[in-house]
């Protein structure tokens, strides 16, 4: 013989379940954002507006993504080094660099102390954000796919960085 359950018991349990499943989602928005730490390099506002151009300010200051093989960076053979757009710091060196066919500049490493990285849920799972180290400009992500020796990938939007040939 089955038992019926009553309708309202049903509906109740269903509200807990779906309480519980929107938990992480809710608690990921409530994360503190990268502009919370402290970095040498601090401007106003406004003092970026008038430093970057608009793309650069998208990107480095209000963590956008620029298109996919839209930067001349990404096709970028010559030795020498990357460095932010937003305040010079050395980021990558061309040796780390590698196509990885995503549209995006790619490296397999940074330069020490370049960059710091923080946790970004803006499209609903966590990824890891990669940020200047001096500034705190949003410069991509890092994935975990890239070739060795690292098996990293960093995944960099090549507006929010200059390049300076050897």
């Amino acid at each position: 013989m089955m038992t019926q359950i009553p309708e309202n018991s049903r509906r109740s349990f269903l509200g807990w379940l779906s309480a519980g499943a929107a938990l992480p989602v809710l608690a990921a928005c409530g994360s503190a954002p990268a502009e919370a730490r402290t970095y040498p390099v601090k401007r106003t506002k406004a003092e970026w507006q008038r430093k970057l151009t608009k793309q650069e300010f998208y990107v480095l200051r209000e963590a956008g993504t620029e298109r996919p093989y839209s930067s001349p960076l990404d096709k970028e053979k010559r030795a020498g080094t990357f460095v932010c757009a937003g305040c010079g710091n050395k980021l990558y060196s061309s040796r780390t660099k590698y196509d990885s066919r995503t549209g995006w500049p790619s490296f397999w490493k940074p330069l020490s102390g370049a960059i710091v990285t923080a946790t970004d849920y803006k499209i609903g799972y966590p990824r890891t954000e990669v940020l200047c180290a001096d500034c705190g400009g949003h410069l991509g992500h890092v994935f975990n796919d890239g070739p060795k020796p690292t098996g990293k990938r960093y995944c960099m939007n090549g507006v929010a960085m200059d390049f300076i040939a050897a």
